[in-house]
């Protein structure tokens, strides 16, 4: 996947960006009071190759004149019916406030969508504010089933799509 948001490429992650996705998803959480944990909650950043791609999934970096300002990705989950997660959707301070984040969000539920899944499920943090606002402004619901300790928060988007198959 490649594809511009005004001064920003959306790519495919390539294994020369592990390093750099892990410090812009350790720089953003540690902004927040939230801790990096690459043999935990974060280990999929440094094992993009088993966590998304072997499964199905994609793992995008966001750049800016070359430099990496951001991360996000989904991959299938057992829980929910015909599922995906948003994960590591994360922007550096600097790029927030452009609508890259609405528009990144819009292009990951195209893909999603386009593969054919159902269901969208994302685990947040209540400091994570923006994000919060984000999701329930683009029609995530509020459910239960928690799977990611430093989270408080789970979402669920039933996708049109998937209506014909109930």
């Amino acid at each position: 996947m490649q594809t511009n948001y005004q001064e920003f490429l959306i790519r495919d992650w390539q294994p020369s960006d592990r390093e750099f996705a892990g410090e812009v998803v350790a720089q953003v959480l540690a902004e927040y009071g939230l801790r990096w944990e690459p043999q935990g909650s974060d280990r999929d950043v440094v094992e993009v190759e088993t966590s998304y791609w072997a499964i199905g999934g994609e793992f995008w970096v966001i750049e800016q004149a070359g430099i990496l300002v951001g991360t996000a990705g989904y991959q299938p989950i057992e829980r929910g019916i015909n599922a995906v997660e948003i994960r590591k959707m994360y922007l550096l301070p600097s790029v927030r406030g452009k609508g890259l984040g609405k528009f990144l969000l819009t292009t990951l539920e195209t893909a999603i969508t386009g593969q054919g899944y159902g269901q969208i499920w994302i685990e947040t943090a209540s400091v994570l504010q923006a994000a919060v606002q984000l999701y329930e402004t683009r029609g995530y619901q509020s459910t239960t089933g928690i799977e990611t300790t430093r989270c408080d928060r789970v979402y669920i988007k039933i996708l049109s799509n998937s209506l014909s198959s109930l």
